[in-house]
């Protein structure tokens, strides 16, 4: 039977090893409930028209139901994550999937805006550490030279997620009424979040992570999520570059309002398209990193930068085009790149974090791509918008990318040194073990 080891850095070998078809199990439950979380957060864009229809609700009041999930995932992540580290990644995400199912159930219960407001309250509270802690499952299951691929198919999970909550959840919402589009949901999450512990165990997933102490946990591995500039520049260029991908999503139907003068619905198809290329280029850009870099990992970065490159290449011109197919065109390659730095990101972030504190780390990177990237980027581009046109604005928006590539080029310079110095810190705490026992 074909095996996976278990990397602790890139292209290291290790003797712990699962089976290849159960890596692939953990994964696509995993995947699966990522795909729920989304849903679950996302529904509730498609029932807007209805809830403030019924209740007489504002847009204020809407925005507020929608963002207290964003909220709370942006408070609880790291120390959610950090708490998952300790206390045990499949326990802690299977509270968590049942905590957002239940939560989402309690929105197709809600009688009034009050009670709506509790449960997307703890929608978020159950969200809020799942992408990080559950990518760092995965990783924990499959080779090194597959996390680029790993992590960017697992972040383009969240794109698919929302699709879905919003198509299925207006259909749901049209045939039976909006509280079964919670409902549905909810029942969803919750049945893969009953099947999930009796298929994913702590012990065969991560036997060495559990048999640590809690001082080994606390001690030098934490100190690995800030302890290179190579880890940093990570964290910064990902989320640099996340800027413009999140900026082009959330701006995008409106660009399409003005100037192509199409109606909501047909804007909204569009950019659901342009979306989806964009959550395509995550999986694609980190197949392509794993391939090209299996044998030489630096080659991740150098293709970090390139997707850096190219996007701001493609997408720069684009919105210098005249509205038309070619701008479509060119609007849809530059998001196929544009998040491909997700995947050689996360593959960075792995190799250069220790595994105890996988899922502390990558709630580092999910913290640094919302406060750099996905919370800014829509925000000051409107900004722009306001004061030259969204036009313009989308016109400048692309060269943050320069910046990103500079950032991953540092990186870049420093990585070796890091790698080396994190695995001779990592064999120094073997060595003390195995002195201790």
């Amino acid at each position: 039977m074909a095996i996976h080891s278990v990397a602790l850095g890139d292209a290291a070998d290790t003797t712990i090893s699962v089976p290849r078809r159960y890596a692939w199990v953990v994964f696509a439950l995993t995947f699966g409930l990522l795909i729920s979380d989304y849903m679950s957060r996302q529904v509730l864009n498609a029932v807007f028209p209805l809830l403030k229809g019924e209740w007489a609700l504002t847009d204020a009041q809407l925005g507020l139901l929608s963002g207290i999930v964003a909220v709370m995932v942006g408070l609880l992540t790291f120390p959610l994550s950090l708490m998952a580290d300790r206390w045990g990644r499949v326990r802690s995400l299977t509270l968590m999937a049942m905590l957002w199912s239940l939560a989402t159930l309690g929105c197709a219960l809600a009688q009034n805006f009050p009670e709506m407001f509790v449960a997307r309250f703890f929608v978020g509270v159950g969200e809020a550490a799942y992408g990080s802690v559950g990518i760092a499952v995965v990783i924990s299951v499959f080779p090194a030279h597959m996390r680029a691929t790993l992590t960017g198919a697992f972040m383009a999970g969240g794109m698919f997620g929302s699709v879905l909550g919003m198509g299925l959840g207006g259909v749901l919402a049209a045939h039976l009424g909006w509280r079964w589009a919670f409902a549905g949901m909810a029942l969803f999450g919750l049945l893969l979040a009953l099947v999930y512990p009796l298929v994913v165990s702590e012990k065969r997933i991560a036997p060495v992570a559990a048999a640590e102490s809690s001082r080994q946990r606390g001690g030098r591995s934490l100190r690995s999520l800030f302890g290179s500039r190579s880890v940093i520049s990570a964290y910064v260029g990902s989320g640099l570059q996340l800027f413009v991908a999140a900026s082009v999503m959330v701006w995008f139907p409106s660009y399409l309002n003005r100037y192509y003068h199409l109606a909501t619905d047909k804007a909204g198809m569009i950019s659901a398209i342009i979306v989806l290329v964009g959550g395509s280029g995550m999986v694609l850009c980190g197949i392509l990193c794993d391939r090209l870099g299996r044998a030489s990992p630096p080659r991740k970065i150098v293709l970090a930068i390139a997707f850096c490159a190219i996007s701001c290449v493609l997408l720069s011109l684009a919105f210098r085009l005249a509205p038309g197919a070619l701008q479509l065109s060119l609007v849809a390659l530059g998001m196929l790149v544009a998040a491909g730095t997700s995947g050689p990101s996360g593959a960075m972030v792995a190799n250069l974090t220790h595994p105890l504190v996988h899922g502390t780390a990558f709630a580092t990177l999910t913290l640094a791509n919302n406060l750099l990237g996905l919370a800014p980027g829509p925000l000051l581009t409107g900004v722009m918008a306001d004061a030259l046109g969204l036009d313009r604005a989308f016109q400048l928006m692309p060269l943050i990318s320069v910046l990103a590539a500079l950032v991953f080029l540092y990186a870049l310079r420093h990585y070796h040194g890091d790698m080396h110095r994190l695995r001779s810190e990592m064999d120094g705490m073997e060595e003390g073990k195995r002195c201790q026992a």
